[in-house]
């Protein structure tokens, strides 16, 4: 007896591999027969290849390995080409950009000149892989959406590429390395008075874990009808049947709102491009129009100003003398700058003292 198997049942189709569309071949062709992996089943599409590059995909992997090639070997040079300390201490290693003291000129080799290099050349492989994508979905007739979702990702990369030449510093630009750039995230943050207040920073937040929320929502809709034949999405728009139905007054009941086979992916869409784009455009104003985002705030109301901490009496300041680590005795855990003190002159040297005793 025939059943009806969809892709979220245990059963891998196993046929001829698609070899895909035909496709114009004068700018390079599909390398490989396509083969199928009981792994990569598991988690999606278990064929594998054919595979296609193109001049712009060739290209883009040219530079990116160089890109690659800059950066681990700094890494390299740093543990002193030691093999066991570069694999231990990874995490740890960066390549880090130019000093505030160069602002906007050409450095040293060693002083971020292999930063701008590296930088360069990993900037060159994304936008040639991006070219790549949006002539692939050109020559096959497909719609460019996939290109330009790319594209927002690649402007936020890009913002912090031009929040520096706006600010005037390469030293803005973001290190090389996996904690190296967490802490310039951390120290980015506290210098320009904490993107936590940068409106764009918070729309792009939303947008990231509404984006979560959205998928996870469409992806548990589509599961839930996929005995009905929802996983056939195509179909469904086209032709609406019992899974498309079920899945919209489901919506409308959950959620106040339709949603169509069609419609939930351009939300999706919209929702996954505006995390990056509204990213990028806090990063932009970052240090350019808004020098504080606290200070920002609290002008526009946004945020409470925080009252004055560690204001106490002097009776007060007497019971916590000498209570903390690290401090002097006579010193008060305090946040209040001391005064300067005067300047000690030593070059007038005391009396002499007169020697006791004597004949």
């Amino acid at each position: 007896m025939l059943e009806y198997q969809n892709l979220f049942t245990r059963v891998q189709i196993r046929h001829a591999p698609d070899p895909g569309l035909p496709i114009e071949q004068s700018l390079g062709r599909r390398y490989g027969e396509g083969t199928f992996s009981y792994w990569m089943g598991k988690l999606g599409d278990a064929q594998i290849g054919p595979i296609y590059l193109g001049p712009w995909g060739v290209l883009s992997l040219m530079f990116g390995f160089v890109a690659i090639e800059v950066i681990g070997l700094n890494f390299f040079k740093q543990v002193g080409w030691s093999p066991i300390e570069f694999v231990r201490q990874l995490p740890w290693l960066a390549l880090e950009p130019p000093s505030p003291e160069y602002g906007l000129h050409i450095p040293p080799l060693a002083k971020g000149g292999w930063y701008l290099i590296a930088g360069f050349f990993l900037t060159m492989s994304i936008l040639l892989w991006w070219v790549r994508t949006y002539t692939r979905a050109r020559a096959l007739g497909m719609g460019t959406h996939l290109a330009w979702a790319f594209g927002s990702a690649i402007f936020l990369y890009l913002s912090f590429f031009f929040q520096p030449l706006l600010v005037g510093s390469w030293s803005e630009m973001v290190p090389f390395g996996i904690f190296a750039h967490l802490d310039w995230t951390s120290a980015f943050s506290i210098r320009y008075g904490n993107l936590y207040y940068n409106p764009f920073h918070a729309l792009s937040i939303a947008f990231l874990y509404g984006s979560a929320v959205l998928f996870a929502m469409h992806g548990a809709t589509i599961l839930a009808v996929s005995r009905l034949g929802g996983e056939r999405e195509i179909e469904q728009i086209t032709d609406r049947g019992t899974a498309a139905e079920r899945s919209a007054i489901f919506w409308r009941w959950t959620m106040g709102w339709n949603a169509t086979m069609e419609s939930i992916h351009r939300w999706a869409w919209w929702f996954a491009v505006l995390v990056t784009f509204t990213g990028g455009i806090g990063i932009l104003l970052t240090g350019t129009v808004v020098d504080n985002w606290y200070l920002w705030a609290v002008k526009h109301g946004v945020a409470p100003q925080y009252p004055a901490q560690n204001v106490l009496t002097p009776e007060q300041l007497e019971k916590l003398r000498g209570q903390y680590a690290g401090r002097l005795q006579n010193g008060f855990p305090t946040y209040t700058v001391p005064a300067p003190t005067a300047p000690v002159d030593t070059t007038t040297s005391a009396p002499a003292v007169p020697p006791t005793g004597g004949n």
